[in-house]
């Protein structure tokens, strides 16, 4: 759950109930676009189109993000090469594994809990809740960091299998500290949906670290990789601070008895965030140092790179379930027939948005890792493939798995992930000792079909939740897709298989487009796609007369 963007234009007021965007019928649940009473439908156009506004507003911040990280990448892996881009993504994952071990989740929950505040309007538990949690954030930083120095040794010991880089995961703690208080900020902006200043968090943090990184480290080499990392942890503390302060709040003052039972609140519930975060970060953490130890460090690179490039695009789709699908979802969980709904939804439009995206990655996986890295890196393309289908997966699991968190679920939350965590783990051991460097991608692919059939069975007892009819067809046609394209090369020439993949992907665009010009019509329809998109085709505006 992370963030996004959109235009000041656009901005969702604090004082508008998220569950107000879609209103309650029992029609629509299950068959959302069939023929239906007319408030249902208008209702249900609605929130297709609030989902296609916040994936296309944080589709454009994430286009400016990618071209931005385009640079730093390709500059970043031209100066240090494979290995020295592995170390890069070692340190990375050890910095994100102790942020996430240090803000025990109360990140994340509070954006719960400022999500429900503003779903009924209470501006007094607003603002309660946002002071205790940037006072929290920033004492769990420190506290953070102060462990990450004492523990130093031993983890540079079990990453690397000696004390020789213990300076360097010392100097993780300033980056522990500084994104530390700043999901404090962040999480306010967040559960107040204000996509404006989250998608400018987000564009000036990776402006400000691009330029900041790219110097230390052409300077220091490998040297400059900590420093580097605390730049870009400073320049996102920066951004948040900024713009979080700009959100008008009531001033209220907050008693010791009331600061300790709101931290306890979002301690206990964000023990369960904290608890999946560690054992996401951990299995990402585990896969990095069973490739290192297994395949090698250029390897670790390699394996990298293909991370970094497969999960680029579908990211934004992701990035908007995060800022805008789950503070929406927990504002309307008590009706099960709106949420159920509204899960329905976003998973469409995350397919169609997704679809043609995976099918162009697979098409042209050597030349995005020959544009984005460098040909050093084309052996990272089979990774990278696999990992595709993952990334698939994962715009159809996320949704489906929102419904347990936005209904504070803490057990049953915590075990789903643990079970998740393992089999990855087991699959990962499996498979890159089995299969070498690709096999971890394998094992990323494999873990989410577990994770889909674990998360559907255990919302269908916990929310009644069934795939609409629409749903179906549509998994069917991009999943069908995308199986097709992915065999291609290992039955077809490569001209011939660029042939198949461009023309699945042209076919699923066009269908992509056509479907959402008929689910959202056009006075729903973000500004920025009514300027280029045509208009809409005269038997859906047929449609909707009707």
């Amino acid at each position: 759950m992370q963030t996004l963007e959109e235009e000041p234009s656009d901005l969702i007021e604090i004082s508008t109930p998220a569950c107000q965007v879609v209103e309650t019928t029992a029609a629509a649940d299950i068959f959302p676009y069939t023929a239906v009473e007319s408030p249902t439908r208008k209702s249900s156009q609605k929130s297709y189109g609030q989902i296609l506004k916040s994936s296309v507003l944080v589709g454009g911040s994430s286009l400016l993000n990618v071209a931005i990280g385009m640079v730093r990448t390709k500059v970043l892996a031209l100066l240090l090469g494979p290995a020295g881009f592995g170390l890069f993504g070692v340190y990375n994952s050890i910095a994100t594994l102790a942020q996430n071990l240090a803000g025990m989740g109360v990140n994340s929950s509070g954006v719960r809990q400022i999500a429900e505040a503003a779903g009924s309007d209470n501006k007094r538990r607003i603002a309660e809740t946002s002071h205790v949690l940037r006072r929290v954030s920033f004492v769990l930083g420190v506290l953070g960091a102060l462990l990450m120095v004492v523990l130093a040794r031993p983890v540079a010991v079990i990453t690397f299998g000696n004390s020789v880089h213990t300076a360097a995961v010392a100097g993780l703690a300033g980056v522990v500290l500084l994104m530390s208080i700043s999901g404090g900020q962040s999480a306010r902006i967040q559960g107040l949906r204000r996509i404006a200043e989250l998608a400018k968090v987000s564009v000036a943090s990776a402006l400000g670290g691009t330029l900041l990184s790219i110097p230390l480290v052409y300077f220091l080499r490998e040297r400059g990789i900590i420093p580097a990392l605390i730049a870009v942890a400073a320049t996102t503390l920066g951004a948040s601070w900024w713009y979080s302060h700009r959100i008008p709040v009531e001033s209220v003052t907050v008693s010791s008895a009331e600061v300790w039972r709101e931290s306890a609140a979002l301690l206990k519930l964000g023990f369960a965030f904290m608890s999946s975060g560690l054992m996401t970060m951990g299995v990402a953490y585990v896969v990095r140092i069973t490739v290192l130890r297994k395949v090698g460090m250029e390897a670790t690179g390699l394996y990298q790179s293909a991370w970094t490039l497969g999960g680029l695009y579908v990211a934004f789709i992701l990035q908007a379930m995060g800022a805008d699908f789950y503070p929406r979802l927990t504002a309307c969980i008590r009706d099960r027939e709106v949420a159920n709904r509204l899960v329905n939804e976003q998973v469409e439009i995350g397919l169609l948005l997704a679809g043609p995206g995976v099918l162009a990655t697979l098409t042209c996986a050597p030349l995005a890792i020959a544009l984005f890295y460098s040909s050093r890196f084309l052996p990272a393309v089979e990774i990278l493939r696999w990992i595709c289908l993952g990334t698939l997966l994962q715009v159809v699991t996320w949704p489906m798995g929102y419904i347990i968190v936005a209904k504070a679920r803490q057990a049953l939350f915590f075990w789903c992930e643990a079970a998740w965590a393992i089999v990855s783990l087991a699959l990962a051991w499996v498979s890159v000792s089995a299969f070498g460097l690709k096999g971890a991608g394998i094992a990323f692919f494999g873990s989410y079909i577990f994770h889909g059939v674990l998360i559907y069975s255990v919302i269908r007892r916990l929310s009644g939740f069934r795939w609409s009819g629409e749903n179906a067809r549509r998994c069917l046609i991009f999943f069908a897709a995308t199986a097709v394209v992915f065999a291609g090369p290992y039955f077809l020439s490569f001209k011939q298989a660029v042939a198949l993949g461009s023309v699945a992907t042209l076919m699923s665009a066009t269908y992509s487009v056509h479907v959402l010009l008929h689910l959202v019509p056009r006075e729903h329809l973000p500004p920025m796609l009514r300027r280029f998109l045509p208009a809409v085709a005269p038997e859906a505006a047929s449609e909707e007369q009707r």
